[in-house]
């Protein structure tokens, strides 16, 4: 427990991705294979499930720290972490462990079935013999929530250096419902399984944003057009038989799209496909919203699969009769991809409905005209276009130069703050994280505030700490960390999409809402109505 304490610690304290990369791959050449296991699994979020809710962990390190519960509760607001908060407020101690993490993971896996007088002697116990950051570790892993700024992807890195395994067959290893109650390091990791080789997927190539004048690229004869589509990123990889999908957040998802199974022995064998994951409710592009109903989701039941069916958006091949094809120019790739869809089609095992479409590429004698496509966009259920060089390799990661993101301009609305909350970290001593309202008619005639949005990004440091002391003199009501405010101040809320949902009190749900500006020469009843947000649903 204390080198993997240590270990926290040294990733907490730095920002620097190769000093975390190196601390890690110290850490797993010395660790033991189970605490390597363990360690593993919750840096790619496979934590035990949480033993003790988080009321009684607040009432028993204030009993233990000696301090009244709602100066716990006044010092958790500030600090804004509750095992931190924990292991500043009970007393430092010289006693020591000699227990490891993997026996205190497997403690807390049987603490959950115990009594809470049970629950409470353990905690109190271990919070009294173990140092700072082994007291806020282990309650880090008593809540459940850990992170500390160190993904999977850059875990893996580590890996591959302790272990001089490549990245993306680590990643594939690390995939899947492993237990780490019962695989081993040599099972999980050393172990050698042509099937690591079978799914691999190619790294993402990814695009900036334009930056500039559009026209600034070049002659437009050079660039192919398409849409950028509103969906999950993805590899969809066919080999000897089999299918495996792959989201561009390295995270494999087979399991979650059964529709695309239908794939296997209509798409040759030896093919990989670079495209989108889209709903597809009613036979059309659906939106984002209609997605986020199965993202997350273990089991897809039988009446979701019919309310949001999905498709495969495809828009390059990677991989053709089994060979790597990305140097291959990108008008070639496509030329492959389009005899691909036009053989599946013609095949005699191609069903109508089957969930395979081709992303349309588009070539323009202007920029102009390509600009007035891209004003099209939100009317084809994309974010924009995206600009592909004709003579570009499929490259690794974010490169610029060949491949760029023209998104739409986002969609925007004037609304009044009406309840703040405290940041986190730096900004935990600030209210920063603002909900916002607009007003609507209500079943008397008057016209009240409905919230809509929640926002905690676009404002200065300066704009920050004056909204800040503004809040605290113009607070109604405290609700814990949350406090509503006076109706006074106007800001420009932008978003990228809008749709209705029934989980919100407004009936709207508004994706990527951020702070645009901070409207000062606007009064509450200049602000706009629900209504006028309604309008921007597309038809």
């Amino acid at each position: 427990m204390k080198d993997f304490a240590l270990l926290i610690k040294t990733l907490d304290s730095t920002n620097k991705t190769t000093l975390k990369v190196a601390a890690l791959a110290d850490y797993f050449n010395k660790a033991s294979a189970t605490d390597k296991v363990w360690t593993i699994a919750i840096l790619s979020h496979r934590r035990p499930p949480r033993p003790v809710n988080t009321t009684l962990l607040r009432a028993w390190a204030s009993e233990l720290a000696n301090i009244p519960l709602w100066l716990f509760e006044e010092s958790y607001h500030i600090v804004g972490d509750l095992a931190e908060t924990i292991a500043l407020v009970i007393p430092t101690t010289t006693s020591t462990t000699t227990k490891t993490l993997t026996q205190f993971l497997e403690e807390m896996i049987a603490l959950k079935m115990k009594t809470d007088e049970d629950k409470k002697n353990y905690l109190l116990g271990n919070w009294k013999v173990l140092d700072y950051y082994e007291r806020f570790v282990f309650t880090k892993l008593i809540t459940g929530g850990f992170r500390i700024g160190v993904s999977q992807k850059l875990m893996t890195r580590a890996l591959s250096q302790a272990t001089e395994i490549d990245e993306d067959i680590l990643a594939y290893k690390l995939m899947g419902n492993w237990d780490p109650n019962t695989i081993t390091f040599q099972e999980l990791i050393l172990e050698e399984n042509e099937s690591d080789y079978l799914s691999k997927p190619y790294p993402f190539y990814l695009a900036y944003a334009i930056e500039g004048e559009v026209d600034e690229l070049g002659e437009v004869q050079d660039w192919s057009v398409e849409h950028k589509w509103d969906g999950i990123r993805s590899q969809v990889i066919l080999r000897n038989d089999e299918i495996f999908i792959w989201s561009r957040g390295e995270e494999l998802v087979t399991d979650k799209y059964p529709e695309f199974h239908s794939f296997v022995g209509v798409i040759p064998n030896g093919t990989v496909l670079d495209g989108e994951i889209l709903p597809f409710p009613n036979n059309e592009i659906g939106t984002f919203n209609d997605l986020q109903t199965r993202i997350g989701r273990k089991i897809v039941s039988k009446a979701l699969l019919a309310k949001v069916p999905v498709i495969l958006k495809a828009y390059d091949l990677l991989e053709w009769e089994g060979k790597d094809v990305r140097q291959l120019p990108f008008i070639e790739r496509r030329k492959l991809l389009e005899e691909l869809v036009k053989d599946v089609c013609e095949s005699e095992h191609y069903k109508n409905d089957l969930p395979f479409h081709l992303s349309e590429t588009m070539h323009f004698d202007s920029w102009v005209a390509v600009a007035e496509e891209r004003t099209k966009s939100r009317e084809r259920r994309s974010e924009g276009l995206m600009l592909k060089r004709k003579d570009s390799a499929y490259l690794v990661g974010r490169k610029k130069g060949d491949w760029w993101k023209w998104k739409v301009d986002p969609l925007t609305i004037d609304a009044v703050l009406t309840y703040a909350m405290r940041g986190h970290g730096r900004r935990s001593n600030l209210f920063t994280d603002y909900t916002f309202a607009l007003w609507n008619e209500n079943e008397t005639g008057d016209k009240e505030l409905v919230t809509f949005a929640k926002a905690y990004s676009g404002l200065t440091d300066t704009e920050l700490k004056k909204v800040d002391a503004w809040i605290k003199k113009n607070t109604m009501e405290r609700f814990g960390p949350v406090r509503s405010v006076t109706p006074h101040h106007v800001f420009e809320i932008a978003f990228e999409g809008i749709a209705v949902s029934k989980r919100h009190k407004s009936g709207i749900a508004t994706r990527f809402p951020r702070i645009l500006r901070w409207r000062q020469d606007k009064t509450i009843h200049e602000a706009n109505n629900l209504e006028d947000l309604k309008a921007l649903i597309p038809n």
